[in-house]
């Protein structure tokens, strides 16, 4: 790995996050293992991970595996780095019967760093370090709600003092869930108990809304409006909720219109109360602004955005860029000041399969995340250059093709879903797939 303006870039990862490959009936040394860049594992080969790449790395399973969570904002502070981490999710299953699923609140603690490597010592030393290994194991309490139907994707919110869910259902519902019950619980084992043996299964939504023609995906609400929320549904319509006195919802029941193909994802701008993005299956992104009447309300557009769907956009906190990720695997950033020129400002092919989730790093306006179908998490930032005279490309060449921006690959997860970067926690990031959620900090963000 080798520095980048401060940052260590780390593209050597493997299983579960891979740093290097081995062969185990042969001596030398390991080697670094880039995906899709080198020749594939051998026969005898295996990925070990460098446990030296992560500051952090946890992983946790909920039984039926979970297409989509979200990240509770919580009350124990901001910029948290001290370890052991505590965190809280909201996750929804895809189980194989519809009423087997689940709406569930995890909290995840006692989450510490990766352990140094162990050296030889004493006796009392081991005995020692088998102590410290059992206070530190990771903790998961979950507090679950039965659900009818797989749930396509959940997005939390707080409404004053009040966290609810919206879940997009495969039966063509969106639901908004109240979750200060669930929260509470989680907190309190004795609590926990009654709730899974008495409470659980009175817990309905607090609204529903069956008006879309079919399920979706696309779900978002408003950062800067508490109770507004967008939805998007596989029939290519958007629906705007309106928060009402009394813990309800008006839904405008007319869409707003313009997409061809199914609308994959929506976000709301950071900074003007009125104004959304919007991608689809129909290869365009497109910027709304709902003062406009529905049928007028797109502003802007980009229709061949990239070589196919559109899964997923993430919408800068911090600069206006937009960031994108497709079926053709590439990731592309959008200057919201020039995006009538319909090119992107930079695009990265690093993804051999379809992008599934991208996001921005809440605090580090040039960090993002990316996941794909091709088992691989990327983080990349856009202010790193490489240093001609660093020599590294001449003692790896392997480097020499890979994005410059391209800070660290994380494997070992199967068929990925989703990831989000914690709010509160610098540097965090927590993914799902088929197997199961992973917590982990690299060393290079």
């Amino acid at each position: 790995m080798a520095a980048r303006k401060g940052r260590s870039r780390t593209c050597e990862t493997g299983e579960p996050m891979e740093a290097e490959t081995c062969d185990p009936g042969t001596e030398g040394p390991s080697q670094v293992y880039l995906p899709g860049r080198g020749p594939p594992l051998s026969e005898g080969e295996e990925l070990v991970m460098d446990e030296e790449a992560y500051v952090l790395y946890h992983r946790a399973q909920t039984g039926a595996p979970c297409l989509s969570f979200d990240i509770v904002r919580d009350h124990l502070g901001d910029n948290r780095t001290e370890l052991p981490l505590s965190l809280y999710l909201c996750a929804g299953t895809q189980a194989e019967s519809a009423q087997s699923n689940r709406l569930m609140m995890l909290r995840m603690h006692n989450l510490h760093g990766t352990r140094p490597s162990p050296s030889e010592g004493s006796d009392d030393e081991e005995d020692e370090e088998d102590e410290d290994e059992e206070e530190q194991k990771p903790q998961l309490e979950l507090a679950m709600v039965p659900h009818y139907g797989g749930i396509n994707r959940v997005r939390v919110s707080w409404l004053g003092e009040e966290p609810v869910a919206g879940v997009w259902s495969e039966k063509g519902q969106v639901e908004v869930f109240a979750l200060r019950r669930l929260l509470q619980v989680v907190d309190d084992p004795q609590a926990l108990a009654i709730f899974l043996r008495d409470e659980q299964a009175r817990i309905k939504p607090i609204f529903s809304f069956a008006g879309h023609m079919g399920e979706g995906f696309a779900l978002d609400w408003s950062p800067r409006v508490p109770g507004r929320l967008l939805t998007g549904d596989c029939q290519k319509n958007i629906h705007l909720w309106t928060p009402t006195e009394g813990g309800s919802w008006n839904v405008d029941q007319r869409p707003f219109v313009g997409h061809t193909r199914s609308v994959e994802d929506l976000q709301w701008s950071p900074t003007e109360d009125t104004v959304f993005a919007s991608c689809s299956a129909d290869a365009s992104i497109r910027i709304w602004d709902i003062r406009a009447a529905p049928g007028k309300a797109c502003m802007l557009t980009t229709a061949t955005a990239h070589d196919g769907d559109v899964n997923v956009i993430s919408w800068s906190r911090r600069e206006p860029f937009l960031l994108s990720g497709g079926d053709d695997g590439a990731l592309k950033v959008w200057d919201l000041r020039q995006f009538k020129s319909g090119s992107p400002v930079a695009t990265f092919k690093q993804h051999m399969a379809p992008v599934t989730s991208v996001e921005w790093h809440p605090q580090d306006s040039g960090v993002f995340a990316a996941s794909g179908a091709d088992n691989q998490i990327t983080q990349w930032d856009l202010a790193v250059e490489r240093d001609p005279e660093s020599g590294e490309t001449e003692t790896d060449p392997g480097l020499a093709a890979l994005p410059q921006q391209l800070l660290f690959v994380h494997q070992g997860e199967t068929d990925l879903k989703e990831l989000h970067w914690h709010p509160q926690c610098p540097g965090v990031l927590i993914s799902t797939a088929l197997s199961g959620f992973t917590v982990f900090r690299t060393i290079s963000v």
